[in-house]
């Protein structure tokens, strides 16, 4: 009860929710992009599972994301990883629509989802472990709360993706986008980027296009002829 009256922890769990708020867009992007090929009964399903088991994620994350971030090559290993899923998810547009969303996987969705989930919240859990100053209850509570917002997010943007198909190429962008980043902030580059800060928003743009660029030429090459059903 200690916790209830403590204004600190108050402010502290509102830092914490306001922040998911804010670097989860394009986690909800993400979501939404895997669980859209999905039969409509399974969608809320994988947003829902996708959703928790990130957040999960990010607790335990947090723990060592700046061990992690110290690591040498490690984003540039999970960035090259994001632009493969922003392809990935991009390429499945085209067989969404052959196969009137019947092919599509509930486990493969979760899995992705918690893959580019674990890339993406490297850096942003430590702005939420430094909202939290290493009160473990409140960076839980935090999270959890957290949940809803990032379910409802999903949601919202599998309809609008399902009205306005040129989101879903603005998502895939938007993963290729923060691949970049993420291979461009990694600590092995850091002297060579240093002098340059451009090269932050050429690497982020590079990524952008080459998951656009990459996946339409897959989409637009040979494709096996249909057998005719008799």
């Amino acid at each position: 009860m200690e916790y209830l009256q403590s204004t600190d922890f108050w402010i502290g769990l509102v830092k914490i929710i306001w922040i998911n708020i804010i670097l989860s867009g394009d986690n909800a992007v993400v979501i939404a992009l895997a669980a859209r090929s999905l039969p409509a009964n399974q969608q809320y399903k994988a947003v829902f599972w996708g959703s928790g088991a990130a957040v999960v994620l990010r607790i335990v994350l947090t723990v060592v994301a700046a061990k992690l971030l110290a690591m040498s090559f490690l984003q540039i290993v999970g960035g090259l990883l994001l632009l493969w899923i922003g392809v990935q998810l991009l390429g499945d547009e085209e067989e969404a629509k052959d196969h009137a969303k019947e092919h599509g996987s509930l486990m493969a969705a979760v899995r992705t989802i918690l893959i580019a989930d674990l890339v993406m919240s490297l850096d942003n859990v430590i702005a939420v472990a430094a909202a939290a100053r290493g009160d473990m209850v409140l960076l839980i509570l935090g999270l959890l709360i957290s949940i809803p917002l990032v379910i409802f997010g999903s949601t919202l943007m599998i309809r609008l993706m399902e009205r306005f198909p040129i989101i879903v190429t603005l998502g895939a962008a938007l993963i290729g986008w923060v691949g970049g980043e993420t291979i461009i902030g990694d600590v092995a580059l850091k002297e060579i980027v240093a002098p340059y800060p451009w090269l932050h928003y050429a690497a982020a743009l590079a990524g952008a296009a080459l998951v656009v660029g990459l996946a339409r030429a897959l989409q637009n090459g040979p494709k096996e002829p249909q057998k005719s059903v008799r």
